[in-house]
């Protein structure tokens, strides 16, 4: 495009999530058009300035699908249908879907952010500020195509990942889906107890509410995920049980100094948790040659997650003859060379050069 059109995006979906997508983009500068199968959701996008028009968009750069889980596949063929950009999701689960759209045009994505509010009426711009947003690409993804939803996701204050599909649902399970199982759990048995001590939900305070703060979340959704991530949440649910189990052991025989293992063992994961993107000064720039091939950017963009490296910028250059371009990406230079390494192993060439 050039430096003076305006963006274009579509926006299938007008609730929390495509909401706020919708009002991020506009402060961007992006024309949104925005469309729900509740019309009155889309109706109240436009009152709330979070489109700009209703409908589907032809002309949109980038479309993406906010629908349940069950509809995305449906959505996202008919925004590959009638548009000619790129078009990604935001689905919890990607391997089901990307499996049933098999287009270079489509990009599967998911950002992990969200909150107490339930549809349009609690989209916020900032949502994705801070925020992990995973892509999956696959040996079909284009490179532009990828490169167009990352740059869109960063551009929105998110730390984008790039993850295998089914990684992907094997790792959301853990940190995400059977959380909110827990949490709603959690709640069932409190609010069961509530009725024989009435004073017990008034003292629900600090950790608990914190504990428990998804599960305030839309339960419409949920069954679709279930559904479709059933395989990994079963497997993390038996090991949960596994775990309380033996917490339980511990508990029932006093054995303290396995009580503090644990406690001292989960502290120091929790402590150890990522945190955002190093500062630029500490940067390095990674410059990957790349073939014109099937599979080799997302090779290259999961290789570092694989590696536990984020990426905190990242960019196609094309070459103007041949067949080859260079994938240019920013890491934490204390890992550059690791990320370097590992590129040569599996056949790439790439040079690493820290930033001034």
């Amino acid at each position: 495009m050039s430096a003076n059109a305006t963006r274009r995006a579509s926006i299938i979906g007008t609730g929390l999530i495509g909401g706020s997508v919708g009002l991020a983009l506009r402060h961007l500068g992006w024309h949104v058009t925005g469309s729900d199968a509740d019309p009155a959701s889309a109706q109240r996008a436009l009152e709330l300035g979070a489109i700009d028009a209703v409908g589907l968009d032809p002309l949109s750069e980038l479309s993406l699908v906010a629908a349940p889980v069950s509809a995305i596949s449906t959505e996202v063929r008919r925004a590959l249908a009638h548009t000619a950009g790129v078009v990604t999701d935001v689905g919890s689960v990607k391997a089901s879907v990307v499996a049933e759209v098999d287009d270079p045009r489509f990009v599967g994505g998911h950002p992990m952010a969200g909150s107490e509010q339930l549809g349009v009426d609690g989209a916020s711009a900032d949502l994705f500020e801070g925020a992990v947003w995973v892509l999956t690409p696959v040996a079909g993804t284009d490179p532009d195509h990828f490169a167009t939803v990352d740059a869109m996701a960063r551009s929105l204050g998110a730390d984008v990942v790039a993850l295998d599909p089914n990684r992907h649902d094997a790792l959301v399970a853990v940190v995400s889906h059977v959380p909110h199982l827990t949490a709603a759990a959690l709640m069932t048995i409190a609010d069961e107890r509530s009725d024989e001590h009435a004073a017990l939900l008034r003292l629900a305070a600090g950790g608990f509410r914190d504990m428990t703060r998804i599960a305030a979340g839309s339960p419409s959704i949920w069954p679709d995920i279930c559904a479709e991530n059933r395989e990994a949440i079963v497997e993390v649910v038996d090991r949960l049980t596994e775990e309380l189990a033996r917490l339980k052991a511990l508990v029932v025989a006093d054995d303290r100094p396995g009580l503090i293992a644990t406690l001292e063992r989960a502290q120091a994961a929790r402590r150890n948790l990522p945190s955002r993107s190093v500062q630029p000064e500490f940067l390095a720039e990674v410059r990957i040659p790349v073939p014109d091939r099937e599979g080799a950017i997302a090779g290259v963009a999961t290789l570092a997650s694989d590696l536990a490296i984020n990426i905190a910028d990242f960019e196609i250059a094309h070459s103007s003859e041949g067949d080859r371009g260079v994938v240019i990406v920013l890491v934490d230079r204390a890992v550059a060379g690791i990320y370097q390494q590992s590129l040569v192993e599996r056949g790439y060439r790439p040079s690493v050069r820290a930033l001034d």
